[in-house]
């Protein structure tokens, strides 16, 4: 930018040609406040004629800006301008003018993330790298972040940090600082090490790096290197040091890696593979994957390639925790590309070993120091810990010498064993981790058509001391005998033991395939014996093929029309493997969200728009359509051409973006296998379940401008989905043990509460409340910890809207005692 009036060049020189300092000052602030200092392009001539005056007149100028300067308050753009002005003319001169004004400016703008006025920002630098003296860290920092974020338009501030080296890293997050001062106190090599990560740019270490690697952890020390390094990591994802402000834009940057240090975090994570490896080692890369593709509002995954990074660690360390945390994020991350990687490297693991993909997951699974299955005890002096899985987390508990249990950790063993403990805690953690993990694993093999030989299944399932706790909790085909787990041994539904020889066929029970008499059976046996499943299993939901499916022959409509949230729908989408882009609001042309199913040879395709794009809520900052709608559910052969339609709808068809290709028709419904038929629609209904505006209790109102009113009532009221069914199937047995048993009755799409002010209604798909008689709509936000009310027992984890359900029953069953003003302000 700059000044559009060339006249004014030539007011500058006549009133430079003058000697009249005080009024060229004020042509020049003039000039400042209209471009707001940007002084590019033809407002450079300005400057030219102003650096041209005899020093004396230079040194008069000068000391004019700073008394105008100082006229006006800090945060005034006009002192702003003035000192940047004074910069500019003073600049060689041998009086220093602005030092004092020149450091305080420097320290407000250290908390910005970027700032894009460059003649500013150098000015202050060259006063300061001039007069021979460093700069702030702080402001060092934002000089780096505002030039990335320039896009190679500010070269002079290219050329300013040229001439700055120090601090290697940018200060103001929790890991950068310590690796600041533990390189300072490493000496040159520890300033060598953090110069080196920073050249980590490529997409993987090259042979070079790792030897330049290796000479510099040498010169260090192993040791102090590699506890460095842990302690580098452990501290990655801590609130930053030195908090930003966003200069305006909605995404939270103090959430998000500092853009400069980014590339050194990736050679960290490099840099552990080079170490000896342990358990630490993979704990702390595993926890650096999933930090870095936590999700920011308006920007999507941390850092991506940070989180690739982690997993390029974890693949080049040797040993078992390594591998087993390779297959753990497997199982947990989202993010495709990080997700290839992470498949990429236990293909690679699994054909050095010369196993299968699905042998390596299970083997990779450790025991964490269980002895037995799902409990471990260990001998600390006089004290003995006891480390026990309880359904879906561990629980670390403690008895002293005589053997009597204590409520807290022993002091003796607090002093005594330190190192012991902290593993202790941290593997508490992991099992918590990993019990998550190979829950969602196992739900998988429905259509993986994963079998074990019995003696196999034996040794990696049921008396593995992990997978264990999980796989005596379901429902197992030993041959042609469904069995179960209890007491010390495996019996059939009619309490028979089972026996089956070493290469008996074993695979998971699923309820499609099986008569109605034995589901129920089954869901009655496992309920009076109170067994938690860590799925649904037992109580699964199946999708038959119906009459209407029947008709339309080679699509199901059953979930269509519905209004989702988009970002939702894609993150549920991954964790059940299907594949859905981000759909923008441009002129471009999507895939449907699709799984493919390699075994059955088989692709499933969900077929969704983009919706609205009328109304700022419509769309994310980044143009992302806030909510698409649904349409059918199809199923081709796995090598058909993919299906493609425009991001804000219209018709699919079989042609890629460049070229047509040869159509290939989708597959009768009727020739989809039951168990993939009813696992692709119970995945649908999944995402519509979860991630629907309707069951959204803060859209009464229909949502932008009423659009979705409609579709919220009939979707918050209407008719029961197959999971709904099924809760309220499973509510009409559980209702009758509550503590409110009295006041609660299940009643086709509803679960009535009567409570001591008024009757209400919960439906059980959306959990939306009514108030009867008149049927007035109570909106009850849950809050996070809504899942974990105290409901008794449930016989399968994972249903948050189960819990939401029971949670709001409960409260609304004792109305008289809520305190919530924004709940008691509507009854």
């Amino acid at each position: 930018m700059g000044t559009r009036h060339p006249e004014r060049v030539e007011t500058v020189r006549q009133l430079a040609a003058e000697g009249n300092m005080g009024l060229l000052a004020d042509e020049l602030l003039h000039i400042a406040t209209g471009n707001d200092n940007h002084w590019d392009g033809d407002g450079a001539p300005v400057l030219d004629a102003v650096r041209k005056l005899p020093e004396d007149e230079r040194m008069r100028l000068a000391d004019g800006l700073v008394k105008r300067s100082r006229a006006y308050p800090w945060g005034d753009p006009v002192r702003t301008h003035a000192l940047t002005l004074v910069g500019i003319v003073g600049r060689g001169l041998p009086q220093d003018f602005v030092r004092a004004d020149r450091l305080t400016r420097m320290e407000e703008l250290s908390t910005a993330h970027t700032f894009h006025a460059y003649h500013e920002l150098i000015t202050l630098a060259e006063g300061e790298l001039d007069a021979g003296r460093e700069l702030p860290g702080a402001f060092v920092a934002l000089l780096r972040r505002s030039l990335l974020d320039s896009y190679g338009v500010a070269p002079g501030l290219s050329l300013v940090l040229d001439r700055v080296e120090d601090p290697v890293l940018n200060p103001g997050e929790a890991w950068a600082d310590r690796a600041l001062a533990d390189a300072a106190r490493f000496g040159g090599a520890g300033r060598r090490l953090l110069a080196h990560l920073r050249t980590a740019t490529s997409a993987k270490p090259t042979g070079k790096w790792e030897q330049a690697g290796r000479a510099l952890i040498e010169e260090i020390g192993t040791g102090a290197v590699r506890e460095a390094v842990l302690n580098w990591l452990r501290l990655v994802g801590r609130p930053r040091t030195i908090q930003l402000y966003a200069n305006g834009r909605r995404a939270d940057h103090n959430s998000l890696y500092d853009p400069f240090n980014a590339d050194a975090l990736r050679g960290v994570a490099w840099l552990t593979a080079l170490l000896p490896a342990g358990q630490d080692t993979a704990r702390v890369l595993g926890a650096l994957v999933e930090m870095s593709l936590r999700k920011v509002p308006h920007v999507g995954p941390r850092n991506p390639k940070v989180a690739n990074a982690g997993v390029t660690g974890l693949s080049r360390t040797d040993g078992d925790a390594a591998l087993a945390e390779l297959a753990r994020l497997s199982t947990r991350v989202t993010y495709k590309g990080t997700l290839n990687q992470l498949s990429a490297a236990l293909d690679a693991r699994a054909q050095a070993l010369g196993l299968s993909r699905e042998e390596i997951e299970e083997l990779a699974v450790p025991a964490y120091g269980l002895t037995g299955v799902g409990h471990g005890e260990y001998e600390l002096g006089e004290s003995t810990a006891l480390l026990e899985v309880h359904g879906s987390r561990a629980v670390l508990s403690w008895r002293n010498a005589a053997g009597k249990a204590v409520k807290s950790v022993p002091a003796a063993v607090k002093r005594g064993f330190p190192d012991e403990l902290k593993e202790l805690k941290a593997a508490v953690k992991d099992i918590d981790k990993m019990l998550t993990a190979q829950a969602e694993r196992l739900d998988r093999q429905f259509l993986a058509r994963r079998t074990w030989a019995y003696q196999d299944w034996r040794r990696r399932c049921l008396d593995h001391p992990l997978v264990g706790t999980l796989a005596r909790r379901l429902i197992w085909m030993i041959g042609d005998t469904p069995a179960y787990f209890h007491g010390t041994e495996l019996h059939a539904l009619d309490g028979a033991p089972v026996r089956a020889a070493r290469t008996a066929v074993v695979e998971l029970w699923h309820p499609v395939s099986r008569p109605a008499d034995e589901v129920a059976a089954w869901r009655e046996r496992l309920e009076a014996e109170r067994v938690t499943q860590p799925f649904k299993q037992a109580h699964r939901e199946v999708y038959p093929l119906t009459d209407a499916e029947r008709t339309t022959g080679t699509y199901s409509n059953r979930f269509a029309g519905h209004i989702l949230r988009q970002h939702q729908f894609n993150s549920l989408a991954a964790v059940r493997g299907w594949t859905a882009r981000l759909r923008l609001s441009v002129d471009d042309s999507y895939p449907p969200a699709v799984r493919e199913l390699p075994q059955w040879g088989l692709r499933a395709e969900y077929w969704v728009e983009g919706s609205g794009g009328r109304d700022d809520d419509d769309l994310t900052d980044s143009g992302a359509y806030t909510r698409i709608v649904t349409d059918q559910v199809r199923f081709y052969p796995i090598d058909a051409p993919a299906n493609w339609a425009h991001a804000g709808g219209g018709a699919y068809r079989q042609a890629g973006r460049w070229q047509d290709t040869t159509p290939v028709d989708p597959l009768p419904l009727t020739g989809i296998p039951e168990p993939v038929l009813s696992e692709v629609l119970r995945d649908v209904d999944l995402f519509v379940g979860v991630a629907s505006v309707g069951n959204d209790p803060t859209w009464q109102d229909g949502g932008p401008g009423g659009r979705f009113r409609e579709y919220w009532t009939s979707y918050g009221f209407g008719e029961l989905s197959q999971t709904a069914a099924t809760r309220r199937e499973l509510l009409s047995r559980l209702v009758p043990r509550l503590a409110i048993a009295d006041r609660c009755t299940v009643d086709g799409r509803f679960l009535r509460v009567r409570g001591d002010r008024h009757a209400y209604r919960i439906h059980l798909g959306s959990g939306n409340v009514l108030i009867d008689p008149h049927e007035r709509y109570l909106c009850i936000v849950p809050s996070a910890g809504s899942g974990a009310v105290n409901a008794g027992y449930l016989p399968f984890e994972g249903d948050r809207m189960l819990a939401v359900i029971l949670s709001k029953a409960m409260m609304l069953a004792r109305d008289t005692e809520i305190t919530d003003a924004t709940i008691t302000s509507q009854l």
